[in-house]
């Protein structure tokens, strides 16, 4: 194959010297710590070997369960008076002259038309573009400068809804604009409070279930709030804690975190949750898979109770339905398509039904197509570490330029194998669950290949039209008739 002179060899043995983490002698690192699920290598979330294991060998119960429920066992229970609490602002909402003139079958229309569903009272009418929102010079300046046309569905809707001080739930999928959804309202919010004072935490919080996820969005907060010099810090596990403690204790309007590290920084008094008024949980529904419901509740014990809530979920289960109202003062919601977990209509869905020893030739052929255009890149989704690895190995040995990433990296490992992703040195990365959510919109030119149990991830990855994402699976072990033979959804 023309890759195996050009990209071959250049991985294995390259970073440790017993080849490209460890596939040769098939060595584990551990997770490198406290992550957003708290210690997922040594047992401690799930099964007999942390997030993979507890996939293959023991499900996310086994001997970690015990620990997860304890995280934040150390946490004083406050007691909130709210009519003693300092007043803020949260209502920044002024309709534009435009928006307000809109009749009721335009706006109703304008709804339609992008798949926008509300509930709730006195819901505002969606703004058309960015100058409607009514966003300070300082946001307008940042928003311009990147070149955004008009706003996404999401942010025609959820604008008008955060700037109003109202709770908020969004339900849409990844992809769709919701960070700048939150973020920029976020960004006024902290302009309109009072400065940081020492020893003062933090006034927007936004928790993430996965520090990829939380990486990304403190790229958001950084690119839109430096001309107001708001100061953000990312706190998440698999990374040394002392920079995030001086982070913390020099002073930040915005922490971005996994569940896991802040409960940790919380318990060590390296930080407090006293001046929050705004309060973002992203992916509320991966971070209650991830079993993080006992922790997210513990953490919002520490916040006022008279904050400003937006919950973003790409599903509305019951769980987080019920999360929404212990947590949700009168809140108003927004769907974008539909409220029930389906697959992106923007990307082809294709499902290839056959046995488990076709799944690999199968994978290749399309491979094989794909890459024929030298600037495509795959990614390839697994079930678990031990496949994600194996696959790898058997790309690699024959020609194929593929990285891997998956809890077992350390930190600095899984930023190089994006890096080398991103910049097309290594178009092919075979990536778990747990890496999954916070990758996309990282290229133009991303075709998901799910192997296996993957078929309900892609969707979630991208949302870049055009795409197409195969999934290979063995009719034994689908609930539908074997005598369907393939699915493709379009």
């Amino acid at each position: 194959m023309s890759y195996s002179n050009g990209y071959g060899g250049g991985y294995g043995g390259g970073r440790s010297g017993s080849g490209y983490n460890n596939y040769d002698n098939g060595g584990s690192r551990g997770y490198g710590g406290r992550d957003s699920g708290r210690d997922y290598s040594n047992g401690r979330y799930g099964g007999s070997g942390g997030y993979g294991g507890g996939y293959g060998s023991g499900g996310y119960g086994g001997s970690g369960g015990d620990r997860m429920s304890n995280l934040g066992a150390g946490l004083k229970q406050l007691s909130w008076d709210v009519n003693s609490l300092p007043r803020f602002e949260k209502d920044f909402y002024k309709e534009a002259a435009s928006v307000a003139d809109r009749s009721p079958a335009e706006v109703e229309a304008f709804r339609r038309q992008h798949q926008i569903a509300v509930q709730g009272r006195d819901v505002p009418k969606p703004v058309e573009t960015f100058d409607e929102a009514g966003f300070p010079a300082y946001v307008m300046t940042e928003v311009k400068a990147q070149g955004f046309s008009k706003p996404t569905p999401i942010q025609s809707q959820g604008w008008p809804m955060a700037l109003s001080g109202r709770d908020v739930v969004g339900i849409a999928e990844t992809g769709s604009g919701k960070t700048l959804t939150y973020c920029l309202p976020a960004i006024v919010h902290i302009n309109a409070q009072p400065l940081l004072a020492p020893g003062d935490g933090p006034i927007v919080l936004i928790l993430a279930p996965t520090r990829e996820l939380a990486v990304q969005i403190q790229e958001e907060v950084s690119k839109f709030g430096k001309s107001s010099k708001i100061r953000n810090t990312c706190v998440y596990g698999g990374v040394p804690k002392g920079g995030q403690i001086r982070d913390l204790a020099r002073g930040v309007e915005v922490c971005i975190a996994t569940p896991g590290r802040l409960i940790d920084m919380l318990e060590a008094g390296k930080t407090n949750l006293r001046r929050v008024t705004y309060l973002v949980l992203d992916e509320a529904d991966r971070m209650l898979d991830m079993g993080f419901e006992p922790q997210i509740r513990k953490i919002l014990s520490q916040i006022r109770p008279d904050r400003q809530t937006c919950m973003w979920s790409a599903t509305w289960p019951k769980e987080i339905r019920q999360l929404a109202s212990d947590f949700q003062n009168n809140f108003i919601q927004v769907n974008i398509g539909s409220q029930d977990l389906a697959a992106n209509h923007r990307i082809t869905q294709i499902v290839e039904v056959c046995s488990e020893f076709e799944k690999r030739d199968r994978m290749i052929k399309h491979m094989e197509r794909i890459m024929e255009d030298k600037s495509h890149k795959i990614l390839i989704f697994t079930g678990t570490k031990r496949v994600a690895d194996e696959i790898t190995r058997f790309l690699r040995k024959d020609g194929w330029p593929a990285l891997s990433i998956h809890g077992d990296k350390a930190q600095n490992e899984r930023d190089w194998v994006l890096n080398e992703f991103k910049t097309g040195k290594s178009p092919i990365m075979v990536a778990t669950d747990v890496a999954s959510r916070g990758i996309g919109m990282i290229t133009s030119s991303l075709p998901p290949l799910p192997f296996g149990k993957s078929l309900g991830i892609a969707p979630h990855i991208t949302s870049i039209p055009g795409l197409s994402s195969f999934a290979f699976e063995d009719p034994w072990r689908l609930e539908w008739p074997r005598t369907h033979r393939a699915c493709t959804t379009t």
